[in-house]
């Protein structure tokens, strides 16, 4: 089965159930982001996962087999995106990205922040003016090595 089908057969078990990614995580032990992520066709469920999970939404063993193969990552959204709230991160990183690699060498050195060894988090932050978003990138530093 595509994986994007897989992603649509999610979305509406989840919708039909009533369930949040944060009752989704619950029950797979993981956190909501990476739930998401998981969920959305972004990252690999080991067996035992896409089980509970599969128990969870009510879903077809194909579905669940699915859930273990290893994705191809980041080919879910066009370049610039066009949705709106993906795209206020694009514009995040075209404005404010060479301040965050200045910042990120001054403080650590020649390197990257890893994609790989990471996490994420959302929150909101009730506010009278308006209620704040706040994000949470939380990768390992990996210096460039020499030979």
């Amino acid at each position: 089965m595509e994986r994007t089908q897989v992603t649509s057969e999610i979305l509406k078990a989840k919708r039909k159930l009533n369930l949040t990614w944060g009752d989704i995580a619950e029950a797979i032990e993981r956190s909501e982001s990476w739930t998401a992520t998981a969920l959305l066709g972004q990252a690999t469920l080991s067996t035992e996962e896409a089980e509970k999970v599969g128990s969870l939404l009510d879903l077809s063993e194909e579905i669940v087999e699915t859930l273990t193969l290893v994705p191809y990552r980041g080919t879910t959204v066009q370049m610039p995106p066009t949705d709106p709230l993906i795209y206020r991160f694009y514009e995040i990183l075209l404005v404010y990205g060479p301040a965050i690699k200045e910042l990120i060498h001054e403080k650590f050195g020649d390197g990257i922040m890893s994609a790989i060894d990471y996490e994420m988090d959302i929150k909101k932050l009730e506010d009278p003016k308006g209620d704040r978003v706040i994000v949470t990138l939380n990768g390992k530093f990996l210096p460039y090595k020499k030979w």
